[in-house]
């Protein structure tokens, strides 16, 4: 028979208790050798969170958490989904209602101030938008006046119906930038094409890039084209068949709608902002090359 040397048994113990590993301050069967980096409480692996450095344990993960501001939702293409979804809608409704009233009933010349004016005589004289660049403003300002109460009612009752949509999945400041460089565009293209004598106003233009960032909507959604495509064409064959209706413009404010919504829409996630805006800006750099154009052939 074996004996058992007591003082070897005593070693052992004592070695065996320096030995012990902690157990996680949460499951206290398990053993382990990691703390947390932050408070220092054991923790086992179905504790450690990845951190910077080393492992956290929940309650400091959670605390941080807590500590930290709540994130804005925002929708798939960087807008931010924040209250009244048709808010700049309604806002650019009110201030075409209100430039309407103004011009035509209670401040008559605000129209000719503020509309799409150009004109050269022979002699060299100019007036408008080839006088210089103090009177490039009527690209914009002429995309909020009206002739008719028809005219702003067709214009504000096709906004009102198109726009919340786009301005929901695109955010505020992206629906705006997309409206208003479709104006300017239709705008520069209406003189680009009739410098020399041309007056023209409304927000057709405007609109109308609202129609085709529309169609790049469905497009990207991959939901039928087929309603959306048919009211462009409408649309474009009233434009042609009206002799009052200036073709330009909505032509100019389709293609920068299209184009602005392309880049808006398609922009790739890392790289999102950067690219929704180098996509405003190369169309504002188009709208200014367009006007620059005109301007050195009439004053050549």
């Amino acid at each position: 028979m074996r004996e058992e040397d007591p003082e070897m048994a005593q070693d052992e113990a004592a070695a065996a208790a320096a030995h012990v590993l902690p157990r996680c301050y949460r499951h206290a069967d398990q053993e382990t050798g990691v703390s947390c980096s932050r408070c220092g409480r054991p923790i086992c692996p179905q504790c450690m969170i990845d951190a910077a450095v080393g492992f956290h344990c929940p309650e400091c993960v959670r605390g941080a958490t807590a500590a930290q501001p709540p994130r804005a939702a925002t929708t798939r293409f960087g807008g931010r989904l924040t209250g009244d979804g048709a808010l700049v809608t309604k806002i650019l409704i009110g201030i075409n209602l209100v430039v309407f009233l103004l011009a035509g009933y209670l401040d008559k010349p605000l129209a000719d101030q503020w509309d799409l004016y150009s004109q050269v005589w022979p002699n060299g004289a100019s007036a408008g938008v080839a006088a210089g660049p103090d009177q490039w403003y009527r690209l914009l300002t002429a995309t909020f006046l009206h002739t008719t109460p028809l005219h702003i009612g067709s214009n504000m009752l096709a906004l009102w119906w198109m726009g919340p949509t786009l301005e929901r999945v695109l955010g505020r400041v992206r629906y705006l930038a997309l409206y208003l460089v479709s104006g300017l565009a239709g705008s520069a293209l209406v003189y680009l094409v009739a410098g020399e004598r041309v007056a023209s106003l409304g927000a057709s233009g405007a609109i109308f890039g609202v129609f085709g960032a529309t169609a790049v909507l469905y497009r990207v959604a991959r939901q039928p084209l087929g309603p959306v495509i048919a009211l462009i064409v409408f649309n474009l064959v009233i434009t042609f068949s009206v002799p009052q209706i200036d073709w330009r413009a909505h032509i100019g404010g389709l293609v920068a709608g299209v184009l602005t919504g392309i880049g808006m829409m398609y922009a790739p996630r890392a790289r999102r902002n950067l690219v929704q805006a180098g996509t405003v800006v190369a169309m504002l750099g188009v709208v200014l090359a367009m006007v620059l154009v005109e301007s050195a052939r009439l004053t050549g």
